[in-house]
């Protein structure tokens, strides 16, 4: 059920908005003109890119494999899951013992890796359905091979795996984890990701920014100058970082080891997250997750962030890493921003070893993608 008002918009124009009455969120408005949906908006279900003999996880299949199936069980308890593969039958066989296959979906295609938040298609709704856009994936900056997995987002669409208009979008970098959304027409991200030379470096951020206004119908872009992790080959994603929780609300890493080498990155962030205001010019609601301990291997710190959560429409997975107060603590971080919510850990050490975690080989799809 909804209610239809007419609210002031960001310039002379007014647009529409939708005010739905929902389990988890009381009031939830969102823009009936061409909007970049919120993850907390309804969803149809998520993708995850499963790992192979192939992939970079050769090394470690079986144990990447264990963490992949724990997160397609908490997916599929809930909600549709695409799984994208080369190798459909032995995925089944892997996952049918543990996972609800009713809600299972495969798409049978080649990849070179799994993180589908980067190279999944990034949906924009409107009043006739939704819009999936295929932007360029380069490996974070032709860091990685990733010419296969550059195909997926036009495959599935062929395949009807995903029921959207295909647009593409090919002439511009984009990862899906470098930006956030609060369906309100305010873009979060980082200036160290997006103005990367490697990906989009023949233009400005003045010419970024006019570009993703005009894509995504924004009202305004938010830019994050400072914050990093050790290990991460993002380029300091925005969902390694901070996340939009609700439209006024903001949970990100915050460092309080003076001696951890990411104490001053850190600290700059959280003083330019308080001078941000929402589109009511209120200060965010801040929610602060803490730095989980140093993991090293192979004398290399590994990226662990407790930010890399994927919101659900009843559920909010986050990583853990077998830091048991620190996985807690983040824990009651998450209930705080998420009160209405099942607040599920998963064991992603084995993703940190590959610099990612639980966000990054997730991507969700609104209501009415994912059959």
């Amino acid at each position: 059920m909804g209610i239809i008002v007419s609210l002031p918009g960001g310039g002379a124009s007014e647009k529409d908005y939708q005010i739905q009455f929902g389990k988890n969120i009381g009031i939830q408005i969102e823009t009936y003109a061409p909007y970049l949906p919120a993850e907390w908006a309804l969803q149809s279900g998520i993708q995850l890119t499963w790992p192979h003999a192939g992939t970079d996880w050769a090394y470690m299949l079986d144990e990447v494999q264990r963490c992949f199936i724990d997160i397609a069980r908490e997916i599929a308890q809930r909600e549709k899951l695409l799984i994208v593969t080369p190798y459909p039958e032995e995925v089944k066989e892997q996952i049918s013992a543990s996972v609800n296959m009713e809600n299972v979906r495969f798409l049978t295609c080649n990849t070179n890796d799994t993180w589908a938040r980067d190279h999944g298609a990034i949906t924009l709704q409107d009043v006739d359905g939704p819009s999936l856009l295929d932007f360029k994936f380069n490996g974070w900056g032709l860091k990685f091979a990733s010419d296969k997995d550059n195909l997926i987002t036009h495959q599935a669409v062929e395949a009807k795996a995903l029921k959207g208009r295909y647009v593409n979008r090919l002439g511009f970098v984009l990862e899906g984890g470098s930006i956030e959304s609060d369906g309100m027409g305010t873009l979060l991200t980082t200036s160290e990701c997006l103005l990367s030379p490697n990906r989009n470096g023949q233009m400005n951020q003045v010419e970024i920014e006019e570009y993703l206004r005009s894509v995504f119908h924004l009202q305004r872009v938010l830019w994050l100058d400072h914050g990093y992790l050790a290990g991460d080959d993002t380029d300091s994603h925005i969902d390694t970082l901070a996340r939009f929780c609700s439209p006024s609300t903001i949970a990100y890493v915050q460092c309080t080891d003076e001696n951890d080498e990411h104490y001053e990155a850190l600290r700059l962030m959280e003083e330019q997250l308080r001078t941000f205001r929402t589109l009511k010019d209120e200060p965010y609601r801040l929610l602060a997750l803490p730095m989980p301990d140093k993991i090293v291997e192979d004398g290399e710190r590994l990226p662990a962030t407790y930010a890399n959560f994927l919101i659900m429409n009843e559920a909010v997975l986050y990583p853990t890493y077998r830091q048991p107060a620190n996985d807690a603590r983040a824990k009651e971080v998450l209930q705080q921003a998420f009160p209405k919510y099942e607040v599920i850990g998963i064991d992603c050490r084995a993703l940190i070893k590959q610099h990612g975690s639980l966000h990054c080989v997730t991507m969700q799809y609104p209501a009415g993608i994912i059959k």
